[in-house]
């Protein structure tokens, strides 16, 4: 058979634009092509839903091994969309933790998925959630030398590593509340809305990021930051940047 000439193969194009168009307009077509915008939709977000599990998995692993989660203490969360996030599950090692453990809740925080129960201080990732828009995921941990800063009651917001001021900002201590309960979430309430890094008071630390990453980044930051600042108090006293230099670090940011 021969080549087919181009006059053939436009009319050919033609046609099947013109027999294409008259089934588009039926109901059948359309009712259809809701259901496949409906089907595509829901693959796309069970991706974005297992890459965000493994990134989550990967990232507690990380924090563990840095000695941050001891035993199965410390949560982590991220935001799948504005009525949807993932959270560590209660009462698993970071160390053991496997993707299908993460669960799903609802904007609320009530169970949707994973295999077990969402952590116990889900609701002061809520908090944050529908408070800062521009949140995507929580830390929450107990560094050791953070920690040992929130347990005596010493903010970190002196103004002495760059990196420190360009990655946290100032670090607010946050007044006491028991684990689990409102008490602290509405203690973190006040600090929320101008702060990414928080010493909760005699419990631990809390970071806050655009995404997972970030979130984490910002907590092993914070961790240096202490144990710096603990090294120059024993070699007589941190030295604070001086005003014109922090001027030159905000024109950085």
């Amino acid at each position: 058979m021969g080549a087919y000439s181009e006059e053939q193969i436009k009319k050919v194009c033609h046609n099947v634009i013109e027999n294409l168009a008259n089934v588009m307009d039926t109901p059948e077509w359309q009712d259809m092509s809701i259901n496949v915008a409906a089907a595509v939709t829901m693959a796309l977000n069970a991706d974005k839903e297992a890459a965000l599990k493994e990134e989550l998995v990967n990232v507690s692993r990380n924090l563990y091994y840095q000695g941050f989660f001891a035993g199965t203490s410390g949560n982590i969360s991220a935001r799948l969309s504005s009525e949807r996030l993932m959270i560590t599950p209660s009462g698993v090692s970071k160390l053991k933790l496997a993707p299908q453990q993460i669960v799903v809740t609802d904007s609320d925080g009530n169970y949707i998925s994973g295999d077990g129960s969402p952590s116990s201080e889900i609701k002061m990732h809520l908090a944050i959630y529908r408070k800062r828009a521009d949140v995507n995921a929580v830390v929450h941990a107990h560094p050791p030398f953070t920690t040992g800063f929130a347990a005596a009651g010493l903010p970190l917001d002196q103004p002495v590593l760059p990196e420190a001021i360009l990655v946290l900002g100032r670090i607010p201590i946050v007044e006491y509340g028991t684990p689990s309960t409102r008490e602290l979430p509405e203690a973190l309430e006040p600090y929320m809305k101008d702060h990414n890094a928080f010493l909760l008071a005699n419990h631990g630390a809390l970071t806050i990021g655009s995404d997972i990453v970030q979130a984490a980044h910002r907590i092993e930051t914070m961790e240096l930051f202490a144990k710096v600042i603990l090294i120059a108090r024993m070699l007589g006293g941190e030295k604070l940047l001086t005003e014109d230099q922090l001027k030159k670090l905000a024109n950085i940011k």
